[in-house]
C-alpha cells in the first residue's frame, strides 16, 4: 500500500520542479509558519512577515517532507536538485530532495526553476560522489550530465504521502498554487516539515 501511494505521488512530482499552473491566474510560491486552520483555509505568516491565506480542497496533494543526512546522497541515489548557476556556469545547490526508490525517473531532466534566472532544477540519478564537505556530485538523466556543489549547510531531505491532518499551527510548509483575484493561494500541492523542518523551496 505504502509502494501505492509514493507511486500516486509521481503524477506531481513536477510540482516539485516547476511553479504550478493554473489557466487565468498567476502561478504562486510561498513558505512560511502555519498561524491557523480554518475549514479549508490556512494562514500563513510568510518568511518576509507577510500574512497569507491558503485554500485548499480535494485536489490538492500534501506530502510531508523528513531532513536527512547529506550521506543519502550517494553513487544510485535518485535526487533532485535545486541550484544557483554562477558567472562561470558552475552550478551550486541550495537544496536537495531524496526521492523514495518507488519515484526513479519521475521529473527527470534538467528545466529552468522559480528562484531567479540563474536557478535550475535537476532530477536525475547520481553518478560521481566527491568530497566529505562541500561535496560536488554529478546528477545524470536522459539526455545530459550536470555537476553540481553541494555546500554542507544545505536542507536535504526526502518525503513520505501526507494529507491534510498535517496541517496544524506552528508547522512549516511550502505552498504552490494559484493566487486569485481576492489574494487567496488555491493550493495544489503543499509540502510540511515534519517535527518543526522546514521543506525546501
Amino acid at each position: 500500500m505504502k509502494l501505492m501511494k509514493f507511486a500516486a505521488l509521481a503524477a506531481f512530482t513536477a510540482i516539485l520542479a516547476q511553479p504550478a499552473l493554473a489557466q487565468n491566474a498567476p502561478a504562486a510560491k510561498i513558505g512560511g509558519v502555519i498561524s491557523a486552520v480554518n475549514g479549508n483555509e490556512i494562514d500563513v505568516m510568510a518568511t518576509g512577515g507577510d500574512k497569507v491565506v491558503a485554500t485548499f480542497g480535494d485536489k490538492t496533494r500534501f506530502v510531508q517532507t523528513i531532513k536527512t543526512a547529506i550521506d543519502a546522497i550517494k553513487p544510485g541515489s535518485y535526487i533532485g536538485t535545486a541550484a544557483m548557476s554562477d558567472a562561470t556556469g558552475s552550478l551550486k545547490a541550495m537544496e536537495v530532495t531524496v526521492f523514495p526508490e518507488s519515484m526513479r525517473g519521475a521529473g527527470e531532466g534538467s528545466r529552468p526553476y522559480d528562484e531567479g534566472p540563474q536557478s535550475s532544477m535537476t532530477n536525475g540519478t547520481v553518478g560521481s560522489v566527491v568530497g566529505t564537505s562541500n561535496r560536488t556530485i554529478t546528477v545524470t538523466y536522459n539526455g545530459g550530465q550536470k555537476t553540481v556543489t553541494l555546500p554542507d549547510n544545505i536542507p536535504i531531505v526526502t518525503f513520505e504521502p501526507g494529507d491534510k491532518s498535517l496541517l496544524a499551527p506552528g508547522a512549516e510548509v511550502v505552498v504552490r498554487g494559484s493566487k486569485g483575484g481576492d489574494g487567496k493561494i488555491a493550493a495544489t500541492f503543499v509540502s510540511v516539515g515534519k517535527d518543526g523542518s522546514t521543506p525546501p523551496l
